[in-house]
């Protein structure tokens, strides 16, 4: 008999979603908000689109889903066929990526006043309830934080790994510490991918040559070497890429090629590695 049943991993208490026709699950995380974590998902599931593979994108912030408004469909609202008592989700897609958010169901001007594990079974429901299809990698976008919605994401699926966002300073670097230590807790082990670095320089439009390290220098390698794993590619600050995010266009179309190269060198990277571990 067990000494202390409590003692029991909290994993082995959570029944798996089955998600059947998705070959990679990869979460984006950070630390904290305002380091671009979403422009990274939202570009990386557009990037893996544009590599031929059928992608997925998650919009995992129950609280503050930014999605929507990135692919320019705030107003579209998915199909729901009911089967029985239970809902069936169809996603929207855009740029070649099937898309779900919370977004889709919500207000725009509503706030949702959810505790935490509300929020947590919100997930449950738009991961489990939705027809994805056959899918290549299914990107996740988490929310700021370590909360129940990450716990319960990471403990109701089969992740491929976990990529972590920062901005080189070092404020940025404390946060997105704590996001990559929840994935190593011997109770979750979720590999690490890699670290991807953004907002690493600024260089003026008319002045291309010239490169400006306004929030430092260096934070994404010295994270990467500190869990043991790659810096996986560094984004450079660009403005087009902010009002891209505003008019709900992507990256893609931008004339600036260098963070278009940046996403694209990263995507092949995250395919490379993922697909050597199999």
């Amino acid at each position: 008999m067990e000494k202390n049943p409590e003692s029991k991993k909290v994993s082995d208490l959570f029944e798996k979603i089955p998600m059947e026709g998705i070959k990679n699950i990869i979460v984006v995380a950070s630390g904290k908000g305002g380091v671009g974590k979403s422009t990274v998902a939202a570009n990386l599931a557009i990037a893996f689109a544009r590599n031929g593979l059928n992608t997925a994108l998650f919009d995992a912030d129950i609280f503050g889903p930014t999605i929507p408004k990135m692919f320019g469909i705030e107003d579209a609202r998915p199909d729901v066929s009911a089967i029985g008592d239970k809902e069936i989700f169809f996603p929207i897609k855009k740029y070649g990526v099937s898309i779900i958010s919370i977004g889709f169901f919500v207000d725009r001007k509503q706030s949702l006043i959810w505790r935490g594990p509300m929020a947590g079974k919100a997930v449950t429901q738009l991961l489990g309830g939705t027809q994805w299809g056959d899918i290549d990698y299914m990107i996740i976008d988490f929310p700021p934080g370590t909360s129940d919605i990450q716990l319960t994401t990471t403990q109701k699926l089969n992740l491929s790994g976990a990529l972590i966002v920062t901005t080189p300073q070092e404020i940025s670097l404390n946060d997105a510490r704590k996001a990559a230590s929840m994935f190593t807790n011997p109770d979750l082990k979720v590999p690490i991918i890699g670290v991807i670095e953004n907002m690493s320089w600024f260089s003026p439009e008319k002045h291309p040559d010239e490169i400006y390290y306004i929030f430092g220098k260096g934070g994404g390698m010295k994270l990467a070497k500190e869990f043991d794993t790659d810096l996986l590619g560094q984004i450079p600050l660009v403005m087009e890429v902010g009002e891209a995010a505003e008019q709900g266009l992507s990256v893609f179309s931008q004339k600036n090629k260098s963070v278009v190269t940046a996403f694209e060198q990263i995507a092949e990277t995250i395919i490379a590695k993922t697909e050597t571990k199999k």
